[in-house]
């Protein structure tokens, strides 16, 4: 599956047998508790991730949090 992540196009074979959104995540080895994903411009509650089906040619805008400071 051919899909775009902030910008850039990548693909993913594993998505073939599993689309969904968190396997993505997991597939990306993202921690899913500091992660925010907007699909095709809207964005994606964490809640709904099991429930959402990727798709060929999506636009992912994938943002991390980082902690630090003083």
């Amino acid at each position: 599956m051919k899909l775009s992540i902030n910008g850039r196009d990548r693909e993913f074979p594993e998505l073939d047998s599993d689309p969904g959104l968190r396997h993505l995540v997991e597939l990306l080895q993202l921690k899913s508790d500091r992660v925010a994903i907007e699909r095709n411009g809207e964005i994606v509650p964490r809640v709904n991730w099991d429930q959402v089906s990727l798709q060929h040619g999506d636009r992912l805008e994938v943002v991390q949090f980082v902690g630090g400071g003083r």
